[in-house]
């Protein structure tokens, strides 16, 4: 629990609700009324209205029992806003009409003028007044109020009140939920390997995986532009020897294994292999012998440019760390290893999918596969794969902005959830993602941020600084396919 000190202009009988107001000791006695006459500059908090959360209010009178205020008011103001007049009413009296609440008890009558400007002067009558914005950026406001206090309060003196506030915080619904996603089957240097298939760069090959294994493989055209030096080679059979292979003939053969760590990628490109007439056909164990095969005139290869997402999950000398809790809860950390379950008989592994949003601040699931460099992959329990580090400054990443500080949360480093530079349908939608810390300059004026564009729009105004993120000096890219797990 934070404790948070506030010096707050009050009244004696005031209602429950503490705020700060502007109302100055300028007052002079008029039989039932008091003058009011001030100019102050405010800035707005997040506005304490059920409902309006994510909203801005600048108070400038605040609703005290019995008291009605009226008068006329100037402002000019940093961002557009709306005029507050709230109204004391009984909650029994509301039917229907627009309320303003703290906690459901004291219900106060709601005008709320849309002026949609920065300037303005008007006439008010009401139990308090403010200015407000609909959206969650603070902005400063000077105002200059002329009137009079009508009834209640009949003295005004200041206090020091003690409050206690827990710490803002989001706590997501579904934050963490199961995906189970099929493996297939490999081949590397004569021992098996189990993979997953998430991402394809063409269309059509994409729609035969889906189809094939009875989940979505997700369209990104930008895989097939990634350079040969971060891809290894996934062989595909055409024909020969029958078996459980995407064609229906020999398994799949890889050209490396997380165990081979300077060489491992989990993008790999296919390469369609076919035995020519008249050939003895045989299963191949690595890719060396289908090199030399092809060297020696027996097979034909054709070189797709076609780039899948193919994660290893099981491999001659290893396998991804599996979750000792295998409860998948809400706030359970990144660290500790991404899967709940690895079923070699189903030849299925179940994988705990992290919510997110898109750019748009649409709902995004993501998983977590491999990463570079070593130390955040042996954090998260996952492969370590160097040759990511060669897609740096290439498009075949995308930015993926993570919260280093401000709001607590489900995020990975503990704080809110991050924000995707691009989703599934979009043109530059990737499942290598290229990390970004947000911090905020002033973690207690942070807010809930949902959009890239809102990223922009507070780096824009200083009001946070976004980093590429280095962990131990290193390029940092992590392997997060985005998927629907309850396909």
């Amino acid at each position: 629990m934070k404790k948070l000190f506030v010096v707050l202009s009050i009244v004696l009988f005031i209602s429950g609700i503490l705020s700060v107001s502007l109302v100055s000791d300028q007052f002079v006695d008029a039989g039932s009324r008091k003058k009011i006459h001030f100019t102050e500059t405010i800035t707005s908090t997040q506005d304490l209205g059920l409902g309006h959360e994510n909203h801005q209010l600048a108070l400038i009178l605040s609703p005290n029992k019995g008291t009605l205020y009226d008068g006329s008011m100037t402002f000019t103001s940093s961002e557009p806003v709306q005029l507050v007049v709230l109204h004391e009413i009984i909650p029994q009296q509301a039917k229907g009409q627009a309320t303003w609440s703290v906690d459901g008890k004291t219900v106060y009558g709601l005008s709320l003028i849309d002026l949609d400007k920065k300037s303005g002067s008007f006439e008010f009558t009401g139990a308090a007044l403010a200015l407000h914005s609909s959206n969650s950026k603070e902005f400063t406001a000077t105002v200059s109020v002329d009137g009079w206090i009508r009834g209640q309060p009949t003295e005004v003196i200041m206090q020091k009140i003690e409050l206690e506030k827990e710490e803002p915080s989001l706590m997501l619904s579904r934050t963490n939920v199961a995906a189970t996603i099929p493996m297939h089957k490999g081949i590397y240097n004569g021992n098996q390997v189990l993979y997953i298939i998430t991402d394809g760069s063409d269309e059509n090959f994409t729609k035969l995986l889906s189809e094939q294994q009875g989940w979505k493989v997700e369209l990104a055209p930008v895989l097939g532009t990634i350079p040969d030096n971060s891809l290894q080679k996934l062989f595909i059979f055409k024909n020969g020897i029958k078996g459980d292979g995407i064609y229906g003939f020999q398994d799949e053969v890889l050209s490396s294994t997380p165990s081979q760590q300077s060489e491992y990628s989990a993008l790999s490109s296919v390469i369609e292999v076919k035995w020519k007439t008249g050939q003895k056909e045989i299963v191949f164990s690595s890719a060396e012998e289908i090199i030399a095969a092809k060297e020696a005139g027996r097979v034909e290869f054709n070189e797709t440019g076609i780039v899948l997402n193919t994660p290893q999950i099981v491999w001659p000398d290893g396998q991804m760390k599996i979750r000792s809790e295998k409860e998948i809860t809400n706030d359970m950390p990144y660290n500790g290893g991404q899967i709940t379950e690895i079923n070699k008989k189903e030849l299925t592994v179940t994988f705990v999918a992290h919510r997110g949003w898109g750019p748009q601040g649409e709902t995004i699931y993501y998983i977590v596969t491999d990463a570079t460099p070593s130390g955040p992959a042996e954090t998260m329990g996952v492969a370590s794969s160097p040759k990511s580090a060669n897609l740096i400054a290439h498009a075949g990443a995308v930015d993926l902005f993570q919260f280093k500080n401000g709001i607590k949360g489900t995020g990975p480093l503990g704080f809110q959830p991050g924000i995707a530079g691009a989703s599934l349908g979009d043109a530059n939608y990737s499942p290598m993602w290229r990390i970004y810390l947000v911090e905020w300059n002033d973690a207690k004026s942070a807010q809930i941020l949902e959009t890239k564009s809102d990223i922009d729009s507070f780096k824009i105004d200083k009001l946070v600084t976004v980093s590429i993120a280095r962990p131990t000096n290193s390029d940092h890219i992590v392997n997060c396919p985005f998927i629907d797990p309850f396909q």
